[in-house]
């Protein structure tokens, strides 16, 4: 059995969610249908692999409106994680990645001791390498 020719589409990421085109272009163009993130001329999109044609205009308004829904859906559930303080763009809400200790500008400039260095950091490099 020959496989059909495969054909692919770029399109732009925008007011698209990944999980919602991902769950619906099999629906709309067939299970041999694929699509990943990519990037093209350096704007971010999505391609499309698949042995027909492309979306309809029809078919990526419905997918951005499912996007919308989906984007206020999770809106909704971090509003709710966190009723204390409602943002103003929720879609922006920071995510912490990591936390620092708080001493790092405490032990700037301080040697293993604890005691201020009075020699720039060279300097120290170049006493080491003339003690051999």
């Amino acid at each position: 059995m020959a496989s059909s020719p495969m054909n692919k589409y770029w399109i732009p990421h925008l007011d698209i969610h990944k999980k919602v085109i991902t769950q619906e272009l099999q629906y709309y163009l067939g299970p041999d249908a694929t699509v990943r993130p990519y990037t093209r001329e350096g704007e971010d999109g999505f391609l499309i692999t698949t042995p027909g044609a492309c979306l309809t205009d029809e078919q990526i308004d419905d997918i951005c409106l499912k996007s919308k829904e989906m984007w206020e859906k999770q809106a909704a559930a971090r509003s709710q994680s966190n009723p204390e303080k409602p943002l103003k763009r929720p879609l922006h809400q920071p995510v912490l990645i990591s936390k620092g200790s708080g001493e790092g500008s405490k032990r700037r400039g301080k040697d293993r001791r604890g005691h201020i260095s009075r020699r720039p950091y060279d300097d120290k490099k170049g006493s080491e390498s003339s003690r051999k």
